[in-house]
């Protein structure tokens, strides 16, 4: 009990510290996923900013339309002064070709509309990075540091877990969603992305989450359908009606194979490749 209310003590220090940060910028354009993070740092910038704090979501191809709609509710519900632009990641060859480092031209596409937008306003761009992703591969935070990006979740030390937690408080329904990413992410590098792979992939995805899956990822590799499932939810896709449930979906959408990643769901699964060539 007392580990955990320090750890409360922690975050509402650290919330302290975000909402003075936020203060002193002035006017922000947030980069507004409806994600955990970035619906936690819409939230907190429009308390303390109100209309110079604008939440702002890229609809495109790569964003599933589960949480476009989820960053609309959101924003409806609290109040946010939220704007949807469109962009054009999949225009670019570059983002096409889905290299090693094919998240940097999708936020150079994303900083560019929002730089844009906040020369207009005398704003800053502000994205939902926090402390744990400091470790991972993030080639799109090269984007931002070209752009001058802030990270302000960061630049405060709070944690992912400390987000919900303050999400949960202030009465945020992303506060418990599972880690989201664009649906290009599903997509092994160096294979093409396609508007007709992120179609079949959403639509798989949603089948799964229709079956009653929470926290999963259709991998796309070609004709086969290669499913990563929360280890805890996975006993039940071992269900003879449950598994033959998921099969008859998948292969409505698309696959002719389906397969079930026994090491279960993790983020990141694919530059599991990487790793394993800078050996």
């Amino acid at each position: 009990m007392i580990g955990i209310e320090c750890a409360s003590a922690a975050g509402a220090r650290k919330e302290d510290a975000l909402r003075d940060t936020l203060a002193s910028l002035g006017s922000v354009i947030v980069a507004y996923s409806g994600g955990v993070d970035s619906a936690y740092l819409a939230y907190v910038a429009n308390e303390i900013l109100g209309d110079r704090a604008v939440a702002v979501t890229a609809d495109s191809p790569s964003y599933p339309e589960r949480h476009r709609l989820l960053a609309v509710r959101i924003a409806h519900d609290f109040g946010l002064r939220h704007e949807i632009i469109r962009t054009g990641e999949l225009d670019r060859a570059e983002y096409r070709a889905n290299p090693e480092n094919r998240c940097y031209y999708c936020k150079h596409e994303l900083y560019t509309h929002l730089s844009r937008m906040a020369a207009d306003r005398e704003a800053v761009v502000v994205d939902g990075n926090n402390a744990d992703d400091r470790g991972d591969y993030r080639p799109g935070r090269q984007a931002a540091r070209e752009f001058g990006v802030r990270s302000p979740l960061d630049e405060v030390n709070l944690t992912k877990a400390e987000i919900r937690e303050l999400s949960r408080r202030a009465g945020l329904p992303t506060w418990d969603e599972p880690a989201s990413a664009c649906l290009s992410s599903r997509i092994p590098y160096h294979h093409d992305v396609t508007d007709e792979k992120l179609r079949t992939i959403e639509r798989a995805e949603q089948a799964l989450r229709d079956l009653g899956f929470r926290v999963f990822r259709v991998r796309h590799h070609d004709e086969v359908a290669r499913i990563e499932i929360a280890r805890e939810e996975m006993p039940r896709a071992f269900d003879p009606d449950v598994a033959a449930a998921i099969v008859r979906q998948l292969k409505a959408v698309g696959y002719r194979y389906v397969s079930l990643d026994l090491q279960g769901y993790r983020t990141g699964s694919l530059n599991e490749g990487l790793r394993l060539r800078a050996v």
